[in-house]
């Protein structure tokens, strides 16, 4: 609960009808100052006041990405609670908030067609790829059965891409981030999060060796079809494990050990495949348990074709309340 000084001061913040209505925009999506000012149609000074007495409030939450600062609602804390409380009782119905939805969706459809032209531009070399294993589907079936059914407080998904994970386990979840070092591909991931209208997760620039993430914080990460594109996939490890929970699990999805060279000239890997012994020596180097390894093979009989592993890892220390 907060205190009444604390109480007060953030009942300012939010009690003004600009930062009111900044906070419902926020929780519909992450938005930069120059998709605020275009959807309510106040000067950027403006908005950059009222975003920044949210900020001290602790209403609302800011990451960089590159040149441009992305805004949200707040996820954490005592003035998060109460943010998501007061937009509770807010009229979905009122005209003017109406009008900042209309814009707002003006602002996701401008978005998704600059990730669908980006997307449209790379989609042969992703299906030619796909196309070397089994389907999508098979492996999302797997990894769910693997994760299983229970809440998962916070998720973190590196090298999103697209977001496909984040949005396979939008109901598990209370919080996701996903980490990606192609601007281009955020894009593509926060258009398909804006299907999703929860809020709940987000997506930035990052570097998977060095996150901008602080320690323990993460009771569930995924690293799908990432490691193969690394010079140093241990390190990556290393560095998802830094910031797991205790008692918090790793999820990597990649490819079994291959030959198709051709895959390293065309299409940029720099590893041709993972034996079960290397990841897992990878795993308990940093300090993690391997408890499960699933393979799926594409069972044709094809000779050029790509086997799937799934290695399922946990921290063991004991998370203690």
């Amino acid at each position: 609960m907060l205190g009444l000084s604390e109480l007060v001061e953030v009942l300012k913040a939010a009690g003004e009808t600009t930062r009111l209505r900044l906070l419902v925009l926020l929780s519909r999506a992450d938005l930069t100052v120059s998709d605020l000012t275009d959807i309510l149609g106040q000067s950027q000074p403006r908005i950059s006041r009222h975003l920044k007495l949210l900020l001290e409030a602790q209403l609302i939450e800011r990451y960089q990405e590159g040149a441009w600062a992305y805004f949200r609602l707040g996820q954490d804390g005592k003035a998060a609670a109460l943010a998501s409380t007061i937009l509770q009782s807010v009229a979905v119905d009122d005209a003017t908030l109406s009008h900042d939805q209309t814009r707002l969706k003006a602002v996701k459809e401008a978005r998704a067609r600059r990730a669908g032209d980006y997307f449209a531009q790379n989609a042969a070399e992703w299906d030619e790829i796909r196309s070397l294993h089994v389907p999508e589907a098979k492996v999302e079936a797997a990894l769910t059965t693997l994760i299983g059914e229970q809440p998962i407080d916070s998720m973190l998904d590196l090298g999103t891409g697209t977001g496909r994970i984040l949005q396979l386990f939008s109901g598990l979840y209370r919080k996701a981030v996903g980490i990606d070092a192609s601007r281009d591909m955020l894009a593509v991931a926060r258009t398909n999060l804006d299907k999703l209208g929860s809020g709940k997760a987000s997506v930035r620039h990052g570097d998977i060796f060095n996150l901008p993430l602080d320690g323990q914080d993460f009771d569930l990460i995924t690293i799908h079809q990432v490691l193969h594109f690394l010079n140093e996939p241990q390190a990556a490890i290393a560095e998802a494990a830094r910031v797991l929970r205790p008692g918090g699990r790793l999820v990597i999805i990649d490819f079994a050990p291959h030959a198709l060279e051709y895959l390293q000239e065309k299409h940029a890997h720099m590893r041709l495949g993972f034996s079960h012994e290397v990841i897992s020596g990878w795993l308990k180097k940093a300090g993690l348990e391997t408890e499960k390894i699933v393979d799926l093979e594409p069972g044709d009989g094809r000779t050029d074709a790509l086997t799937v592993t799934i290695w399922l890892a946990r921290d063991p220390r004991l998370l203690i309340a």
